[in-house]
């Protein structure tokens, strides 16, 4: 059926404001945000560095007229389809009534179509999230694919003769179409190579979502970006662009030590981890720690502070720190910045405590840069590291499980793993795409529990660290695709292959955690498998630790 355009629909017609709003909440949700439009000087704001010459940002200030007109079509197109069926326009008396009997079917209908929508858009992800991959997908499209669409009617008279011109079935399905099922039809468009109609869908996305609102509107702006990069095939460049750097002072904590630091789940990593690597040496007095990616160093503040707090504090600690040089972690140098600032904080508590920093890619990294020594019990530590290493799904040269064998050949006491769970590596696509947004969803809604929608840090950490990886993940693939995680079962597989057993976390560490949760917020969940702790936000994994011999 074709749509009917209405001139007597006022925007208060129109419920559903949540559709077209762009404030990122609904009228009734607690919003810090009075902005309603999205515009395209806010991706460039936050996406200055894209390359996406393909696509024409879109202007997203919308008319009032333009709002209530598609937020009616559906309620029209029942009562047209009601009164063709029940009446008849032979007359022009029954012309008259007619018109009437239509703008009252418009006026009552509109309420419950409305209403409906909005419903439709809150429940589409929550189906998807109980469901493994395969259902994912079919329950993502059933939407779209049951939708029903009628046939135009004939003309029954000259005053009607605009229904059959006014839209096609592309219009209803456009209109019909939330924002997470259009997330969706985009990325199958582009694994298609349907180019035009994904760019044009990518517009469309422009103009729903937002990165100042709820978390369902700001994973979709950080996705559809993603899917525009593709598009553009700038993913890579982008990824770069949106760096984590090393901070302007002291006094601002840089986006990647925030994010560890406000989302639990990423801490309880590290603690984890911590917990391990005491465990493992504490009747050792010589100790030295390798890490191939230290990151902002977080993790070994709390660390030296335990061990300088133990009575029997040990005679020295070394930590190595291997520094790539075309890391995307944080500027080059920045390595040597974090070690004097540990150093610091080492002489500060009593700790004799040395860094070193190694220069140069891991993948080439010999034992012999590492200066291990005899008599000290050696620690080898991967926090968020591993899968950064292309495996045998992108080259012969298999850089993880070789440095995974370097590793054994050091005969460590301990090896600690710490690795986000999910499967962004050898899923194609779609799935990825699935998968990715299900990961990181519940990733931006714990961020709201712990900052503020307002916080410039919640911002700062959502672009630099968020945004770079969606946009790496969806928008690349082969050697450019660099974030490429794995779940837990394959980690487990892959450290047992290069000849470690598990060394399972102690009560102690998981007793810990659950105190913590308690200061934080229930909806995060800690669960020990194989000897290993899942960190997670209500029913989805997002982060585990494990340790190893």
């Amino acid at each position: 059926m074709s749509l009917v355009r209405s001139s007597e629909l006022t925007p208060t017609s129109c419920k559903n404001a949540k559709l077209y709003s762009l404030k990122g909440t609904d009228i009734n949700h607690r919003s810090m945000y009075t902005t309603d439009t999205y515009s395209s000087e806010s991706y460039e704001k936050h996406f200055h560095d894209s390359q996406t010459e393909q696509i024409e940002p879109s202007c997203c200030s919308m008319s009032s007229s333009s709002i209530h007109t598609d937020g009616a079509s559906s309620c029209q197109i029942r009562a047209s389809s009601d009164l063709l069926e029940n009446g008849s326009l032979d007359s022009p008396d029954d012309d008259s009534l007619m018109k009437l009997k239509l703008q009252a079917l418009e006026r009552a209908l509109l309420v419950d179509s409305d209403a409906e929508a909005e419903e439709e858009e809150d429940d589409v992800f929550e189906t998807v999230q109980s469901m493994e991959i395969d259902h994912d997908i079919s329950e993502w499209a059933d939407p779209i694919q049951n939708m029903k669409l009628h046939d135009s009617p004939k003309e029954y008279s000259s005053s009607y003769s605009n229904i059959t011109s006014i839209s096609s079935t592309k219009d209803i399905s456009q209109i019909s179409r939330t924002p997470n099922q259009l997330l969706y039809e985009c990325a199958i468009a582009l694994s298609e190579g349907n180019e035009e109609e994904a760019s044009s869908m990518i517009n469309d996305l422009r103009k729903m979502v937002s990165i100042q609102g709820e978390p369902s509107k700001r994973i979709a702006a950080y996705m559809v970006e993603g899917l525009a990069a593709r598009l553009a095939e700038s993913g890579k460049s982008i990824y770069k662009a949106l760096r984590c750097k090393e901070p302007p002072s002291a006094d601002r904590l840089a986006a990647m030590q925030i994010l560890f630091e406000v989302c639990p789940c990423f801490k309880f990593g590290f603690i984890a981890a911590n917990n391990a690597i005491t465990e493992a040496v504490k009747d050792d007095m010589n100790i030295h720690i390798i890490d191939f990616d230290i990151n902002q160093g977080s993790q070994y503040i709390s660390l030296i502070q335990t061990l300088a707090s133990r009575s029997n504090k040990p005679s020295r600690v070394r930590l190595t720190g291997v520094d790539d040089p075309e890391s995307v972690q944080r500027s080059v140098g920045g390595l040597t910045i974090i070690g004097l600032r540990l150093e610091k904080l080492a002489e500060a508590l009593g700790l004799p405590f040395e860094f070193r920093a190694v220069v140069s890619r891991t993948s080439i990294v010999t034992p012999s840069m590492l200066s291990c020594r005899p008599g000290e019990a050696l620690v080898v530590n991967f926090a968020f590291q591993l899968h950064h290493m292309p495996d045998e799904s992108v080259s012969t040269v298999n850089e993880r499980d070789q440095l995974l064998r370097l590793v054994k050949s050091l005969n460590p006491k301990l090896v600690t793993v710490v690795e986000q769970d999910v499967n962004t590596n050898t899923a194609p696509f779609l799935q990825r795409f699935v998968e990715a947004y299900k990961y990181y969803s519940a990733v931006f809604e714990s961020l709201d529990i712990t900052l503020p929608r307002e916080s410039q840090d919640r911002m700062n950490v959502e672009r630099q660290c968020l945004a770079r990886d969606i946009v790496n993940v969806v928008a690349c693939e082969g050697e450019d695709r660099i974030e490429r995680y794995e779940v837990a079962g394959k980690w487990r597989a892959r450290m047992t292959m290069a000849g470690f057993t598990p060394s399972p976390m102690s009560a102690n560490v998981g007793d810990e955690i659950r105190k913590l949760i308690k200061l934080y917020c229930d909806r995060y969940k800690i669960k020990e498998e194989m000897g290993a702790l899942h960190f997670g936000w209500e029913d989805k994994n997002l982060i585990v630790a494990s340790a190893w011999r």
